[in-house]
């Protein structure tokens, strides 16, 4: 017999809201017997940190009906029937189209969306009042075979410091998986065009110091065993999971934020649904502060100007998005046509 609907309080800016939860013992990780309920009440015990990381944004909902063992699809624009806390924002896409996209402006919303079986939340660099420019500078640090956190530390360090001598503040998370996430608050000057050139930037600065630990290459058959930076992450509608959203893995990691004095002998694996919410009561929020003193990609930008004075030019896109300015071809280097001799 189906478990009985509850009802879970979430407050919200007027006042609290009840909120109906289905089937609340539903198992979403079967290893650790995690149900609904407990993934709804995880958002409420995380409210304010959850919400600063990913609230007041557009954001996409990675969806998952039958836990995380069945398949999954995400949602942009707010479903039929969603409560009218759910908010919205109209958005421009890649291809230009524009459509309404699912904001978090409260903690219902979320308690909301997990009712509709929600797991994964990816919210865009920039907010809900301004979505065409980022607020925020993201890096993904991306382990190849091979390769997994214990690489991917030194990088995300040596990424530290070539972000400090752009002006830049960098902050850390793990990606709930087996990665890392740099992010860097800054003004909402730039368009995600800019912002993705100013990546490339860092990046690249990043391969020359580390190139036998790091990789820009966009071709898998070219990156070895090393460390992916993954400058297509900063494309506009390409995201990642937010910090503290869980991750639809069997130990129910988390995207968790850290000090960079957390990072040797880091077990990412140890951030779990689980275990978030009493390490945000005894040590609070790695990332509280994030948002004090955005900077500027102004120098970055500059750097992204001196690669292409010597020739160094765009990298692809991800396949879905129509042919850019100056992109190289979409071809797999061991697929393209070679000059005959």
């Amino acid at each position: 017999m189906a478990s009985p609907r509850i009802t879970l309080i979430a407050p919200g800016p007027h006042g609290d809201r009840e909120i109906g939860l289905s089937s609340p013992d539903r198992v979403v990780w079967p290893e650790l017997g995690i149900t609904k309920r407990e993934l709804a009440e995880y958002f409420l015990a995380v409210a304010e940190p959850f919400l600063a990381a990913n609230g007041h944004r557009p954001v996409s909902l990675e969806r998952f009906p039958d836990g995380i063992g069945g398949e999954s699809f995400f949602s942009k624009n707010p479903p039929k029937g969603a409560p009218d806390f759910v908010e919205a924002v109209t958005v421009t896409y890649n291809s230009g189209r524009r459509h309404p996209q699912l904001i978090l402006s409260e903690i219902g919303s979320a308690v909301w969306a997990a009712q509709m079986n929600t797991i994964v939340f990816h919210p865009w660099a920039s907010l809900a009042t301004d979505p065409d420019h980022p607020v925020e500078l993201r890096i993904d640090l991306d382990p190849q075979p091979g390769t997994g956190i214990a690489e991917a530390v030194p990088a995300a360090r040596e990424l530290r410091a070539v972000l400090r001598e752009a002006g830049l503040e960098a902050w850390i998370k793990t990606s709930g998986n087996r990665g890392l996430h740099v992010f860097c608050p800054i003004e909402p000057t730039h368009e995600f065009l800019d912002v993705r050139h100013a990546v490339i930037a860092a990046a690249r600065e990043l391969e020359r110091r580390m190139p036998d630990a790091v990789t820009t290459n966009w071709w898998k058959e070219e990156r070895g065993r090393r460390i992916f930076v993954d400058f297509n992450q900063a494309n506009r509608d390409r995201t990642m999971a937010g910090a503290y959203s869980p991750r639809a893995l069997p130990s129910a990691t988390v995207s968790t934020p850290v000090g960079w004095d957390e990072l040797d002998g880091l077990d990412p694996s140890v951030f779990t649904v689980r275990s978030i919410p009493e390490r945000l009561a005894s040590l609070g929020d790695p990332w509280a502060d994030f948002a004090a003193e955005p900077g500027r990609i102004d120098t970055l930008l500059d750097w992204w100007q001196r690669d292409l004075d010597k020739g160094l030019g765009e990298l692809p896109f991800p396949p879905e998005f129509p042919k850019m300015p100056g992109e190289p071809p979409r071809v797999q280097p061991s697929r393209a046509k070679t000059p005959a001799d």
